[in-house]
């Protein structure tokens, strides 16, 4: 009888003992507190943010993280979608948050990061629809340009600015190399859970070997009050701009997609009852809320990760009691000030090293969307081609639109847009416009889907 009832209970809705929920809790919030840590003290660095700045925004990240993970797993109102998720700042996300903040200021990037928020609930309805302009090729490409982008804005925080007073010192490059090393070597020699925190553990080993050769300084870290508290609006009232929030509002859409894949299959990881397709909008409407939320606070979007289904597959714990747990844990690391300071007196140039494989990472993904994709295709082939023709112009030859009128500046001088946008119209003309020019694969060669 006691197995009947058992039975009738679904797997992420079992209660564990408290014991174990600390436990599990805690192992995911080991795998994922890489993600909030490293986004912040990335921004931080890139855009010159003062110590409060940071510790408050470290704060918001990790509470709006906790929050949103909490809302994930109870999904009140429909606004989440009840299964073991865990939230993080996207890679992605914070990459054009970076760029549209260089472009215009924060306050806009912050405006954008609200727009897309709200764009979250204008395009639920409709999203499906939108999906088949946005394939391997579109996605790939900007991936692509997004890794580009920021290896060259976090090349000079390794190197400083040329002409500068030790420019390019070889401490500060060889501080950062041994930082993508460590990485590199703690991927490849462990397994498991501190295979993924391999990032968090290189960035821990180049920030030893600075403070060995002098080159970090920890004296304030311990000094200041010990509770933080996030700051509303901590760099003033954001400004709305929507052709500078296009980036972000473009990247949405693949954010759904990828809460779609996630949602469904974690739903079958854990054996939740029902139409898994049905859960989506849940997703989607917790997503949105985090990244609202979170823009209040001065963070980039707030997003559901699959990094940690991982855990629920090599524990078999599908409770997603337990992820509500990390969410608790997650809020009460953001009211501990020191793990701020302690982000704001890492060195430069490990910074730099962790973001250029940080990124670079996402570069490799884009490149293996793009292998997906018959490239020996004309339709492909001039859609990459053109979308990094306009996408790495502005990167790589940064004012090259200055003379053109600021509107059309917002987008064109904005890589990360001006490649995506190429990419989806130059796809559509080939793949979606009936002008019967499309060809297909010769005999023996099929694309890759």
């Amino acid at each position: 009888m006691t197995g009947t009832k058992s039975d009738s209970i679904d797997p992420t809705d079992q209660m564990l003992p408290p014991r174990s929920l600390v436990l599990f809790g805690l192992q995911h919030v080991l795998v994922m507190a890489a993600s909030p840590i490293t986004a912040v003290f990335l921004v931080s660095k890139a855009l010159g943010f003062s110590e409060p700045v940071t510790v408050s925004l470290i704060s918001a990240t990790f509470l709006i993280c906790g929050l949103g993970t909490i809302l994930q797993s109870f999904g009140p109102w429909g606004f989440g979608a009840r299964l073991p998720f865990i939230m993080v700042p996207g890679g992605a996300p914070i990459a054009i948050f970076l760029a549209i903040a260089q472009q215009t200021d924060v306050q806009t990037a912050v405006g954008s990061v609200i727009l897309t928020a709200a764009f979250y609930f204008v395009a639920l309805p409709v999203f499906r629809r939108l999906l088949r302009y946005f394939p391997p090729i579109v996605v790939g490409t900007m991936l692509l340009l997004v890794s580009v982008n920021l290896v060259r804005i976090y090349g000079s925080t390794i190197t400083g600015k040329p002409g500068s007073e030790g420019f390019a010192d070889p401490l500060n490059v060889g501080l950062a190399l041994a930082t993508i090393a460590l990485t590199v070597i703690f991927a490849r020699v462990f397994t498991g859970t501190l295979q993924r925190i391999s990032v968090m553990l290189g960035l821990i080993g180049g920030s030893l070997l600075a403070l060995a050769a002098g080159h970090m300084d920890l004296s304030g870290v311990l000094s200041g009050p010990a509770i933080a508290v996030p700051q509303l609006f901590p760099f003033g009232m954001p400004k709305f701009d929507l052709f500078a929030a296009l980036p972000l509002i473009v990247f949405s859409i693949i954010s759904m997609a990828e809460a779609t894949g996630q949602t469904i299959a974690t739903a079958e990881i854990v054996g939740r009852r029902g139409d898994a397709h049905a859960i989506v909008p849940a997703t989607i409407r917790g997503d949105a809320v985090a990244s609202l939320i979170g823009g209040l606070f001065g963070t980039s979007l707030i997003i559901t990760s699959g990094e940690n289904v991982g855990i629920v597959r090599a524990t078999n714990v599908k409770s997603r009691y337990v992820t509500a747990t990390a969410g608790v844990i997650l809020v009460l690391i953001a009211l501990f000030a020191p793990v701020g300071r302690l982000a704001n007196a890492l060195p430069g140039s490990v910074i730099g090293g962790t973001a250029v494989i940080v990124f670079s990472i996402i570069g490799v993904i884009g490149i293996d969307l793009l292998r997906r994709v018959d490239l020996r295709e004309h339709g492909p082939m001039f859609t990459l081609a053109a979308a990094l023709s306009m996408g790495l112009l502005p990167i790589l030859v940064p004012g090259v639109y200055s003379q053109f009128p600021q509107w059309s500046q917002m987008i064109l001088g904005n890589g990360l847009a001006a490649g995506t946008i190429t990419a989806v119209l130059v796809n559509a003309l080939f793949q979606h416009l009936p002008l019967g020019t499309a060809k297909k694969p010769a005999a023996g060669v099929e694309a890759e889907i």
